[in-house]
């Protein structure tokens, strides 16, 4: 559009009226506040609508007035434009309107001023509004800067008030607000302390010195107090060396900051157990169980204080997916380790622990065993879930929610205290049977029901969507759970008691379905715990019921993240070689400071895959978490990577087990790693490192100390390996030829009745809804009755009985 120069009114920048945001926009009253106020503001005017400064010159010879003076006839002007709505707190609307640069003579200037007006026709357009009413143009000298930059007087991507963050190139900031140039970046305190630099530069180089980076904390700090907070700052430093302040305006989108002690989470080892969205129902049945069982895990080994684990949970939700307090996992260091190695609980409280923790190496074996015995003993005699009664239904679910608490509490342990706790691991034994089965021609449904084992490979779900892998190479014989360790006995019972549940839940559902309205049906997810049980005795289902939604699915957690309001904020953790505050197996002393925990099969270099697409010939798989449902792929693996995990999850074990390098706890390893690269893995020390020059697909070996070939009878039978357990059986403790250790020869006697219940804790168990006993025993078949069950459930008995 032509415009008419004799419609503008001109006010200076150093005006009153200048300062007013709803006459000149928020970036030239910005400018005009700053200048008042001392700070180093380049001349100017602006450029307004003469019916919104009545008291400005206006008209054609005022605007050439003020060009002249300025210097348009002799210097290059910048034209940008200054809109009500730009530069605000709610919107910085950056890059929406045009500023035109280098503008030189009169014809040129009113041509940029036109363009800049243009700009914010189409929005003006689209709000029915003249493009003059909102816009303003603001004008100043063209500055030729040695070197520029953009400043922020906060971190607004971690959210902290106290660093300041600044992006510099040799000459002016133009470069970086357009993205052409990615600049060097630096990270100061407040007080001006240099933390980084991006990328890494020598001293004295790049394009920021230290009395130019002590200039503009300066300036930062100036340019709040005007304003009121922190800035998003432009700025210059001319060939003089003196510093310009180009714009200033409110930092928008700052990120949450957590609140001071916030609690450090991660997905960890429960995001094993439990790996997707929870809903709501299956939060109650599954990670509350877990919640208390771990607590109680905590309680017993003396690793952290009963007030703090009666305060907050050890296991929670996030965005619907399972998390866990890692500080009170002991999975990395403590915040201060100095207080920490002082120990200040009370002596009589570490010395109880102690004990209990000695009679519990020897005790726990057979405490386990008496356990698998009575949940295997009441999986077998529940009846179809069809045949059975409403109350009867509710009974089983009760009970499975209390025996999980126990089954987590041992299972735990058994992880931390029995160093020498060898055997199969079910997810190995489920593999071999999967590979014989279809083998033989069985479908899937007909395996489970014969073989629950295979349950290990399916993460729990009420909805019971999630199917067995789809391949399943050769993974030798299967031998039967009897020759599972301990801790993968009470994980495999725990996976069996959830099975049982939902299928009683979804049998639940149906017969509720039956009897309420149709836009209720299909939602048993959505209840609580208590509202299941109201509903169940004849009580009001909730009202909000038909409006309720399931929770979406959500993007996997960070591996360490604390809660800024309500979101998670990820943050760089440490890992820390123990679990349950306990020296957990099968970890090998590495260098200190190292980026990951080995966790055992020797050395390997291969090709980074990240199991999408063509597996590479020595492929390492890089993964966010160790998800069961990934055992299929690990044999052949030149080496897995895991963002998060335990050395105790089922995936780390299964990979010992296969002779397969390991490395969890890696940091941001999937976006370091990127697919093809070729890197080496370590298994002892957890260090994961690219190989420079190393083409893709060229390499793909494993460490001699961890060669070994899946043998029959297993998937590693009678060979110990480097890293890893043997799996060619039971150990004489556990097979037990002689029957169970006896009770009188326990230090200190039998253990102590209801040593891993709830009622053992102080002051009463934790907080928990009150559960129903568990479901009576009777002349039934059904449940998880097939031929592992059975077996098992006879092997346990005969053990416990001995």
């Amino acid at each position: 559009m032509a415009i008419d120069t004799g419609m503008f009114a001109v006010a200076a920048l150093d005006s009153e009226g200048a300062r007013d945001p709803s006459v000149v926009g928020a970036k030239a009253a910005n400018l005009a506040r700053s200048a008042a106020a001392g700070l180093p503001v380049l001349p100017g005017f602006v450029l307004v609508a003469s019916d919104r400064a009545p008291r400005a010159p206006a008209g054609h010879q005022a605007l050439r007035a003020a060009w002249r003076q300025l210097g348009g006839a002799e210097r290059p002007l910048v034209v940008r434009s200054s809109s009500v709505h730009e530069d605000t707190e709610a919107s910085s609307m950056a890059g929406r309107f045009t500023s035109v640069l280098d503008v030189r003579g009169w014809e040129p200037f009113t041509a940029a001023v036109e363009q800049v007006l243009d700009s914010a026709a189409d929005p003006a357009a689209e709000a029915g509004e003249d493009p003059l009413h909102d816009m303003a143009v603001l004008v100043q000298p063209m500055l030729s800067s040695t070197a520029g930059g953009v400043m922020f007087g906060a971190d607004p991507v971690e959210g902290r008030y106290d660093h300041i963050l600044v992006s510099a190139v040799d000459g002016g900031p133009d470069q970086l607000v357009d993205g052409s140039t990615q600049g060097v970046r630096y990270q100061l305190t407040r007080h001006g302390r240099l933390l980084r630099t991006e990328p890494a530069l020598p001293r004295g180089r790049g394009p920021l010195g230290r009395q130019r980076l002590n200039r503009l904390v300066r300036l930062a700090r100036r340019t709040e107090k005007v304003h009121g907070a922190p800035q998003d700052i432009e700025f210059g430093f001319d060939g003089d060396g003196r510093l310009w302040l180009f714009q200033a305006r409110p930092i928008t989108a700052m990120a949450a900051r957590p609140r001071r002690g916030a609690r450090l989470l991660g997905p960890g080892p429960v995001a094993e157990t439990l790996p997707g969205v929870l809903q709501p129902l299956e939060e109650d049945l599954w990670l509350a169980p877990m919640n208390r069982g771990l607590a109680l895990a905590l309680d017993i080994a003396g690793a952290a204080p009963r007030r703090k684990l009666r305060r907050l949970p050890v296991a929670t939700t996030v965005d619907g997916r399972a998390a866990a307090d890692l500080r009170l996992l002991g999975a990395v260091p403590p915040a201060h380790p100095v207080l920490t190695f002082m120990n200040p609980a009370p002596g009589a409280r570490r010395a109880a622990a102690a004990w209990r923790v000695g009679r519990l190496r020897t005790a726990l074996p057979l405490l386990a065993r008496n356990l698998m015995a009575e949940v295997d003993k009441q999986l077998h005699d529940l009846a179809e879930p069809r045949q059975m009664l409403g109350g009867e239904l509710l009974s089983a679910v009760a009970w499975g929610r209390e025996v999980l608490a126990s089954l987590h509490a041992q299972e735990s342990l058994a992880g931390a205290l029995l160093d020498t706790d060898t055997g199969s691991t079910a997810a190995g034994e489920a593999l071999a049977v999967l590979a014989e089965g279809r083998h033989g021609g069985s479908t899937d449904e007909e395996l489970i029901a014969h073989h629950p084992v295979l349950l290990a490979l399916v993460p729990p779900s009420l909805d019971g969507s999630a199917s067995l892998p789809a391949q399943a190479g050769w993974n030798g014989v299967p031998r039967g759970i009897g020759f599972l360790s301990v801790r993968e006995g009470l994980r495999l019972r725990i996976r069996w008691v959830q099975e049982m549940q939902a299928r009683m839940v979804r049998e639940m559902g149906i017969r509720m379905d039956e009897r309420c309205a149709a836009g209720e049906r299909g939602r048993i997810a959505l209840l609580r715990w208590g509202e299941l049980v109201t509903s169940a005795e004849g009580g009001a289902r909730p009202a909000d019921l038909a409006e309720r939604v399931p929770r979406p699915r959500t993007p996997p957690l960070p591996a360490a993240f604390r809660l800024a309001g309500g979101r998670p904020q990820a943050v760089a953790a440490r890992p820390r070689r123990r679990f349950l505050g306990l020296p957990g197996r099968g970890e090998a002393a590495g260098a200190a400071g190292q980026e990951g925990q080995g966790a055992g099969g020797g050395y390997g270099t291969g090709t980074v895959w990240d199991g999408r697409g063509e597996r590479p010939a020595g492929a390492v798989l890089v993964t966010g978490t160790l998800d069961p449902a990934l055992a299929p792929l690990l044999p052949g693996l030149a080496g897995l990577v895991a963002e998060t995990g335990s050395v105790l999850s089922h995936l780390a074990v299964l990979a010992r087990e296969y002779g397969v390098p390991t490395a969890v706890g890696v940091p941001r390893a999937l976006a370091r790693f990127a697919p093809g690269t070729v890197v080496t893995v370590d298994g002892a020390t957890g260090a994961v490192r690219a190989v420079p020059g190393e083409p893709a697909g060229s390499v793909g070996s494993v460490g001699a100390s961890s060669q070994a070939e899946p043998l029959p009878g297993g998937p590693l039978a009678d060979a110990p390996q480097a890293g890893g357990p043997s799996a060619g059986g039971p150990r004489p403790d556990e097979s037990l030829p002689h029957g169970p250790v006896p009770e009188a020869s326990l230090p200190g006697g039998p253990p102590p009745d209801g040593l891993l219940s709830d009622a053992s804790l102080p002051n009463g168990p934790l907080p928990d809804a009150s559960l129903p006993s568990p479901p009576p025993a009777g002349d039934r078949t059904g449940g998880l009755d097939g031929a592992d069950a059975r077996g098992a459930q006879g092997t346990r008995a005969k053990g416990a009985a001995a």
